[in-house]
Order: structure tokens, then sequence, then C-alpha cells
């Protein structure tokens, strides 16, 4: 068992030095993700190829997030998010001196083992600290931090972009990665976990070997599409390996998840509706520069700035969520939030060729408002379902289905977008789909936002039913 402090006297603190690292990986993300079109120019590639630069950091988090979380609950939190600022900040710098675009995606995988160390114990760090009758407030404050980076990434991105060259949306990192490791060493307190436990190797290895199996196989299903041979065995591998994972967790001793967690309705269901809206906020995020670039001709620093009203509402609403789930619980307003993200990609399903920075803004507004209605409550569901010597690998599956969530949006519906812009284009494009004409761009983005309207609406579902087995579950106990 874990020795929990019971002081929770530094908790301010702690929630400085985590709301670093939060700042730091949401402010790169999306800075990165502004910079996409600037990168096919400068870079001279092309979307395929540019879309590796988010994908290699996404798939290197989801393969190695839940080991870390795994190895925070074992050997202590704190000097692995240590280690995660020093390699992060040390990518960076790398990824800013980059000469091609293959040297660019190799240096974005070593900024993402740091980044995985960061985004696998943040959520662990911050539930342990605060006593739990404030744990919804603490997570939606963490939640404030996470959009307040998302905010500054694009509009800082696309004042560097603006200004100087594309390196420089990297090297902003090095002066927050060492306030934030000074930051944790100093304040995230020293626990050592008690007793004697094994690293659980064999399953470490057949989870990851599933996880980037099954990523390769989203990602290069893209380009070759998803009927390709090499495609199919992919998805093969990663079915085996997952089946294989479950098996060999059931027989370790200490296994690398504790499937018994999954047996809670709210941590399955919450898991799996979080993973659901990162799958859709993920293809708003990869799609709309391009629509803002080249259907609309913003300039980068315009694009920066209508790229931060999601997150900009998200980082109001998260708090106040946070706090109301603390008091009235989680389900109604998770509900409520995947209601409002419905109702707002049904309104972006009508963006057209003509359409107006404050129409833009307005159809965004009921994206970023579900979003922090939903996000917060739905965190704390999933951290305060679990016991505290397991909350390193919930942190863990927390994150990873954000990860996951963010690399199928991308993939998938990257794929959707790209298939349809072609189609409605009636001609072959050796450029692919970002040289289409701006009308079949344009019709591209329609039926993906109605895709993604239904994928909430199941979303919704999910929790409807959820809660309704939990009330009988209840009513039967009475």
């Amino acid at each position: 068992m874990t020795t929990i402090p019971t002081d929770y006297s530094r908790k301010w603190l702690v929630m400085t030095a985590v709301a670093a690292g939060i700042l730091m990986t949401t402010i790169d993300g999306n800075i990165v993700n502004v910079a996409l079109p600037t990168l096919v120019r400068n870079l001279q590639t092309d979307f395929a190829t540019i879309q590796w630069v988010v994908l290699a950091y996404l798939l290197t988090l989801a393969t190695l997030m839940l080991s870390l979380g795994r190895l925070g609950d074992m050997i202590g939190k704190k000097p692995i998010y240590a280690a995660g600022f020093i390699i992060f900040t040390l990518g960076s710098v790398l990824c800013g001196l980059a000469p091609t675009v293959y040297w660019l995606i190799g240096f974005r995988v070593i900024q993402a083992v740091g980044g995985a160390m960061l985004l696998a114990l943040g959520m662990a760090i911050v539930t342990e600290s605060f006593p739990p009758h404030e744990r919804g407030r603490a997570l939606g404050i963490s939640g404030t931090f996470l959009s307040v980076g998302i905010v500054v990434g694009p509009t800082l991105g696309g004042l560097i972009l603006d200004k100087f060259s594309w390196h420089w949306i990297f090297f902003v990192n090095l002066p927050i990665g060492v306030i934030g490791t000074l930051l944790t060493l100093r304040f995230i307190p020293a626990v050592k976990p008690s007793g004697q436990q094994r690293f659980d190797f064999g399953g470490a290895a057949a989870l990851f070997v599933s996880l980037l199996a099954l990523l390769l196989g989203l990602t290069w299903g893209q380009q070759r599409g998803f009927g390709d041979t090499a495609v199919l065995l992919l998805f093969a591998a990663g079915l085996f390996f997952l089946i294989l994972f479950v098996l060999i967790e059931n027989r370790a001793p200490q296994p690398m998840i504790e499937l018994h967690l999954f047996a809670n309705r709210s941590f399955s269901i919450n898991l799996a509706t979080g993973l659901m809206t990162f799958v859709a906020i993920s293809g708003t995020v990869i799609l709309m520069p391009f629509y803002l670039e080249n259907v609309l001709g913003f300039a980068p620093r315009q694009v920066g700035l209508l790229m931060g009203i999601v997150p900009l509402f998200l980082g109001v609403v998260a708090p106040i969520s946070g706090s109301l789930s603390d008091r009235w619980g989680t389900r109604p307003l998770t509900a409520a939030g995947l209601v409002a993200l419905a109702l707002g990609y049904f309104a972006m399903s009508t963006l057209n060729e003509q359409i107006t920075g404050l129409g833009y803004v307005a159809r965004l507004l009921p994206v970023g408002i579900g979003m922090g209605l939903f996000q917060s409550p739905n965190n704390s569901a999933v951290m305060g379902s679990v016991p505290r010597q397991s909350l390193g690998i919930a942190s863990g599956l927390l994150a990873i289905s954000r990860t996951l969530g963010q690399t199928t949006g991308i993939a998938l519906l990257g794929a959707v977008w790209a298939s349809r812009a072609i189609a409605l284009q009636g001609n072959p494009l050796p450029g692919g789909a970002t040289t289409a004409a701006a009308a079949a761009q344009v019709g591209g983005l329609h039926d993906t936002f109605l895709l993604i309207v239904a994928l909430m609406l199941i979303a919704l579902g999910l929790v409807i039913w959820g809660w309704g087995q939990m009330a009988k579950q209840k009513t039967a106990e009475t």
C-alpha cells in the first residue's frame, strides 16, 4: 500500500507545479497545430507527411502513459514528473533545431517521452494533494490551466509565425520547462510507496505492441486505405496483443492494470465518453487551420486568435462546472455538456466560404461551453471511482483516453474530410485534399461534422443508459 500524506497545506503550491506541466504540453501541442500549413510550405512536404509531426507525438504518448502511471504508483510520482520536464524541454530545443520534416518528427518522439511523464501523473498528483470534497474544484482548475495553454498556444503561435521563423514555436518551451522543473523539485512531495512492488514487464510489452499496431493501422489507413493488407494486418496484430495483454493481466500477481476497475460503470462509461469527446475535438483542431487559412484566407495571426475560442470558453466554464459537480454530482453536468457539444458541432456543419469571423465564433461557442461543462465532472468521476493506491494508473488511463481520442480523431476524421473533399472535387489531386477547391473542402467539412454530431449523440445515450443502470442498482440495494 502507498503511504498517502494527510497534510493538504501545500496543495496550491503543488497545483502550481502541475499547472506548469499542463501549460507547457498544451501550449506546445496547439502551437504545432496552428503551424501545420506553414510547415507544409517551409519544409516542402504534404498534408499526409506533416500529420506525422502531430501523430508521432501522440503515438509515443499513447504507448507510454500507462506504463509511466504504473511506475508512479510503484516508485513515487515526483522523480518521474521532474524527469518529464527535463526531457520535454530538451526535446523542444531539438525540434526547434530540426533541419527537415523527418528530423522534426524524430525529435517530437523525444519530446513526447517527457510529455508522457507529465500527462500520465498530473491528475494523480492533484487528486492526491486535495481533500476529496475539493476534488471537482481542483480538477476544474487544472482544466482551466489546460484551456489557458490551448488558448495561448494558437495565439502565441500565430504571433510567432507572423514575426519569426517556425523554429521559435518550439523554443518558447525552454523558460516554462526550467521554471516547471524548479517548482516540481521544490513543492511536489516525495511520497514513496511502501512495500515491494514489481513491474509487469510482460503486460507492459503486450500493451505497447497492441497500442502501436492499432494506432499505426489508423494512421496508415488514412494514406493507404483501410482495406489495405498491411493495415488489416496491423489491426489484427493490435487485437491479438490486446487479448494477450488481458490474459497476462488476469494471471499477473501485480498487474499493469487492475482489470476489476472496469467493472465500475462510472469509471468505464466516463472513460469511454471522454475518449469520444477527444475524437471530436481533435478532428476539429486538425482541420480548422486549413479551413481558416485556405478557404477564408486568414493570416496565421488571425487563425491563432480564432483557434483560441473553444479553449477560452472551456477555461471559463470548467472550474465552475467542477465546483458544481462537488455539490450536485457529475452526471447532470456531463450530460448537459454532451448536449451542448452535439448542438455546437451541428452548427459547425453550416460553415461556408463566406463566413465572417463573428459567424465562426458563434458556431464554436457551444463547443467550448460543452467541453467546459463535460470535462471537469468527467475527470472527477473517473478519479473518484478508484482507490488511492491506483491513482497513478487511473490518471494514466484518463490521459491515454485523451491521447487515443486525439490520434483516432486525427486519423479517421482527417481521412473522412480528405476523401470527401477529393470526391467532391471530382478529379485527381496530386497535392492532396488541401489543394481542392474551396467548395470541395467546405463540403468535406459538412460531412465530417455531421459524423461528429452522431458520435456525440451516442456518447449522450451511453451516459443516460449508465445513469439509469446505476439508479436501478441503488433501488435494488434498498
